[in-house]
Parts: structure tokens; C-alpha cells; sequence
């Protein structure tokens, strides 16, 4: 798949997405928040403002307030690859994104998700 493609998509679609994702698992838009959250940085008024002005990845990621320290504790396998060995820095953050969303999906307890 062609990175500049990826990262060119708008995060308030790639949000929806995941919305919908979630909600079909009995899970809610808070969690999903939080998911966010804890990864980025961002709050609930700074990740809105995100949406709202249709940010694109790469965008969404630079501004980001602060990526979590534990990152390096997401591994396992999102769309056929190794989160912990994609050598593309921001296409590793987005892949991290879809992995903890996943795990939201799938019933995943939020203290293993959020790596406590």
C-alpha cells in the first residue's frame, strides 16, 4: 500500500470508522476516546478539534500533544504486519492506532489495552 496514500486520509473518516467498529461490539465512544487519548495525547476539546477541521494522519500525529511513553508495549500483528518492527515511523503510529482500536473491538479489557 502506498504510505503517502494512508497518510493523506482524514482522520475524522478514519474516526467514524472506528466509531462504528466499536459501537457494533458493545463498546462506546468513550472508550474509544480514551483509547485515543492515551495514545496521542490529545483531550477531548484538542482530538475534537481535530475532527472538525478534517485533519489528514500525518497531521493528526504531528500535532499530537505527546505519544505515549509505552508504545514500545503494543506488539502483535494489524494487517499483516509487526507493529514493533514497521521501519515508517508515522505509518507504525497509525498502525498502533488500529491495533488498540482492534483490541477495543474484541472485548480487550481497558487496563490491557491502555498496557497498566
Amino acid at each position: 500500500m502506498d504510505n503517502a496514500k494512508v497518510f493523506a486520509y482524514s482522520f475524522s473518516s478514519i474516526y467514524n470508522l472506528y466509531l462504528q467498529k466499536v459501537e457494533k461490539k458493545a463498546r462506546t465512544k468513550a472508550e474509544l476516546d480514551e483509547v485515543l487519548f492515551w495514545l496521542t495525547g490529545y483531550n477531548k476539546t484538542s482530538l475534537q478539534k481535530q475532527i472538525d477541521k478534517k485533519s489528514d494522519l500525518k497531521t493528526f500525529f504531528a500535532e499530537a500533544p505527546q505519544l505515549n511513553p509505552n508504545v514500545s508495549k503494543i506488539t502483535g500483528v494489524i494487517c499483516g504486519y509487526r507493529v514493533e518492527e514497521i521501519e515508517d515511523k508515522l505509518m507504525q503510529k497509525i498502525r498502533y492506532m488500529d491495533k488498540l482500536v482492534d483490541e477495543l473491538a474484541k472485548g480487550k479489557t481497558m487496563e490491557k489495552i491502555l498496557r497498566k
